[in-house]
């Protein structure tokens, strides 16, 4: 992603954590920002921040994207606004507790923040960025799409969502100048924990990135061109390679007759 001038940026999840960074570097390389998040005030003070310190167009869109009314709202301004080129899918949240013992709504809410809202968004931003010839949209996985845990059922899941719903639009827009990445973060310091069911100071502190690096590193990937940018990962070779088992198994997961082993 080159530095670019009269382009917005909309970064969602905007007032701390992954998005206020994504916001500070995406300003940083000359991006406006629509920057979008339930805390006004903490939005307001990350706008005021990157305009004294940038000089760039912020506008701030309070918005909880778990309420209909409140998303179709971004969805629209998504629709309309031609100088949009990029659009950074953050906004999420974590619980991390057994579901026996969980509250339903709690999870129908989290279901709808990181799988229906990424969802809608995306599709809203797609028809002006293929119209207009580029784009990025940037959706925010989890390793805990593959690093699946008792306690990560409805998390993993949405999560997983993410990353096959990233993966099966690049397949859609493969020769589309619009590019899609799918970044996978582990444990990352921020505040998504609270209210987790999970305490972050449990974890020991070589499996804890900060915010800074994280960000810094999927705009690295993105700016390498990698569709799945899994932030702390060594070898990318080995991403490649468990993307090539799974293909290996595609020929034989729609057949005529069950597998013989099935087959009394």
């Amino acid at each position: 992603m080159t530095t670019t001038q009269n382009k917005t940026a909309v970064v969602t999840g905007a007032s701390a954590g992954l998005g206020s960074a994504y916001a500070q570097r995406l300003a940083d390389r000359g991006y406006d920002l629509i920057l979008v998040a339930r805390n006004a005030a903490r939005l307001e003070a990350l706008a005021s921040d990157i305009r004294s310190r940038t000089g760039r167009v912020v506008d701030v869109v309070t918005a909880d994207l778990t309420d209909a009314a409140q998303l179709s709202v971004v969805e629209e301004r998504l629709r309309t606004d031609e100088s949009i080129e990029v659009l950074i899918n953050n906004a999420g949240g974590a619980l991390l507790t057994p579901l026996a013992a969980s509250d339903a709504a709690a999870y129908e809410a989290l279901v709808n923040l990181n799988v229906t809202a990424l969802t809608r968004l995306t599709i809203a931003v797609l028809p002006g960025l293929t119209a207009r010839g580029s784009g990025t949209v940037v959706n925010i996985s989890s390793a805990m799409a593959l690093n699946i845990l008792p306690v990560s059922a409805v998390y993993s899941g949405t999560k997983s969502y993410v990353l096959t719903f990233t993966q099966a639009l690049q397949q859609e827009l493969a020769e589309s100048p619009v590019r899609v990445q799918a970044v996978l973060p582990g444990a990352v310091r921020t505040d998504i924990w609270d209210g987790s069911g999970v305490d972050l100071a449990t974890f020991p502190d070589e499996i804890v990135m900060n915010v800074d690096d994280a960000v810094d590193a999927a705009l690295a990937g993105l700016d390498a061109g990698e569709p799945v940018t899994i932030l702390s990962l060594p070898d990318i070779s080995d991403w490649e390679s468990f993307e090539k088992a799974r293909q290996a198994l595609v020929p034989n997961l729609s057949l005529r007759v069950p597998a013989d082993r099935y087959r009394g």
